[in-house]
């Protein structure tokens, strides 16, 4: 999935994958996937997806501070 925010490109396909976080179970209406990249640039960004009763009904990309990475890394 590519993404233009701020003037900035976010993309699956060229960034790094560093960690993939997945609640519930394919198929779970409430389950859900977070999956961090950084970009060739060093930006960090968030895809999300998931199950029509999760925070993330539709697929995006949601950028993330760089102070943001450390928090999500530990929490997830």
């Amino acid at each position: 999935m590519k993404k233009i925010i701020c003037k900035k490109e976010y993309d699956t396909e060229t960034a790094t994958l560093i960690k993939k976080h997945t609640c519930g179970f394919y198929g779970d209406p409430a389950g859900y996937e977070e999956t961090l990249y950084q970009t060739p640039a060093g930006l960090y960004f968030l895809y999300v997806c998931g199950g029509e009763r999760s925070p993330y009904p539709q697929e995006d990309i949601l950028r993330l501070a760089k102070a943001k990475v450390n928090e999500w890394l530990e929490t997830h």
